[in-house]
């Protein structure tokens, strides 16, 4: 009876993982939607401002602190293990709806790219950088990534295998493909209002606390395997690949979760 909850457990959180996704595509676009970061009701700067940051916080300490390993121990002892990963991914989604109902928008311009050409440019950038992360998170294992892998090998009656240490594809390039798409999408626009630029300079922080926070863990886990790939590969930019040390071991990307 377990097997079957968790496999429509895990649908749902998936499903709405998706929507979540694909409304926050439109959302940092400004397509036609209820609600989108420059789209709504506008209020005082400082409210705005602290509203969107409580907003934001409440995001990343959601998304960070479920994704560290000494929590999800914890964590495991009340949720069970096959649909730890897709509660993690059931709560990320909902923190991120209630950021899209609750942002207020702050007007004023950053920037305004006028030439019909450079403008078109600048979204396919944007949309370039969603596609990245999507591609990324299959060169991993992305029905691992999002909790579904666990819950059909409970349904085989089977246990997750460990942890690879592994290169596929663009983390050959950089260590975080994931955290590149998502800095193109938030940052490639052609209109930047201060609202947005609020979005983009605290997802941006986020993100580089959070490759901290995950390497750490990841370091924890591999080892001198994951220090050398780290020397080797570039954390979020593809620039040539530093000398490898004598120690520095293969080649190898970890098959990383999401923090």
């Amino acid at each position: 009876m377990f097997a079957i909850f968790a496999a429509g457990y895990g649908a749902a959180a998936y499903a709405l993982f998706t929507a979540t996704v694909l409304y926050a595509i439109g959302f940092v676009a400004n397509l036609p939607l209820p609600k989108t970061i420059d789209g709504g009701e506008s209020g005082r700067i400082v409210w705005a401002v602290t509203v969107n940051l409580a907003l934001l916080g409440l995001f990343a300490l959601q998304h960070s602190i479920m994704a560290r390993p000494g929590f999800k121990r914890w964590w495991t002892r009340f949720v069970p293990q096959p649909i730890e990963r897709a509660t993690y991914v059931l709560c990320a989604s909902l923190a991120l709806c209630l950021l899209f109902w609750q942002w207020v928008p702050i007007p004023g311009i950053v920037w305004h790219v006028a030439d019909p050409s450079a403008a078109l440019a600048l979204r396919a950038v944007s949309f370039f950088g969603w596609a990245l992360l999507f591609v990324s998170t299959f060169l991993l294992s992305h029905f691992e990534l999002f909790g579904l892998s666990q819950i059909y090998a409970r349904l085989r009656g089977r246990t997750m295998p460990p942890a690879e240490f592994q290169t596929p594809g663009l983390y050959r390039l950089v260590r975080h493909p994931i955290y590149l798409g998502f800095l193109l999408a938030f940052w490639a626009t052609p209109d930047m209002s201060y609202g947005h630029l609020l979005f983009a300079l605290a997802t941006t922080a986020y993100i580089l606390i959070g490759i901290q926070l995950e390497e750490r863990d990841l370091i924890a886990l591999f080892g001198e395997q994951y220090r050398a790939y780290r020397r080797r590969v570039p954390m979020l930019l593809p620039f040539p690949a530093r000398r490898p040390d004598a120690t520095a071991g293969s080649s190898a990307a970890a098959r990383q979760q999401l923090p």
